[in-house]
């Protein structure tokens, strides 16, 4: 059975509510703080493969480093919003949630419930 891994940050509101989801369903997982532990380049291009969304997608468009690096200009690459998540991790919207060959953006929080199904 494949194992549940959740990158978090651990003070974000929403990651605490799908981590204390996951302990109530009795499941076993790994959590991870991206913060502590930055996910490589590689993986990240992983993940957004298996939520089937673009990098423009899972940017936190809010953050001020957001503002700050002009990333609204429509002339970005995938690679250039990539490279700028893997160095900034606030720039990365959490959770996300996997489990084998799927992964999900678990925002709202609910969405962990149909992803154990």
């Amino acid at each position: 059975m494949d194992r549940i891994v959740i990158y978090q940050k651990p003070t974000c509101s929403t990651c605490r509510k799908v981590y204390q989801a996951l302990q109530a369903a009795g499941v076993d997982f790994d959590a991870i703080d991206y913060y502590l532990e930055p996910i490589p380049k590689e993986k990240l291009k992983e993940l957004l493969s298996k939520m089937n969304i673009s990098a423009k997608e899972l940017i936190r468009k809010k953050e001020e480093r957001y503002q700050t690096l002009k990333a609204t200009k429509e002339s970005l690459t995938e690679e250039v919003l990539i490279d700028w998540m893997v160095k900034y991790p606030e720039l990365i919207e959490r959770p996300i949630v996997e489990k084998g060959g799927q992964a999900i953006l678990s925002r709202p929080a609910e969405r962990i419930t149909e992803f154990l199904k």
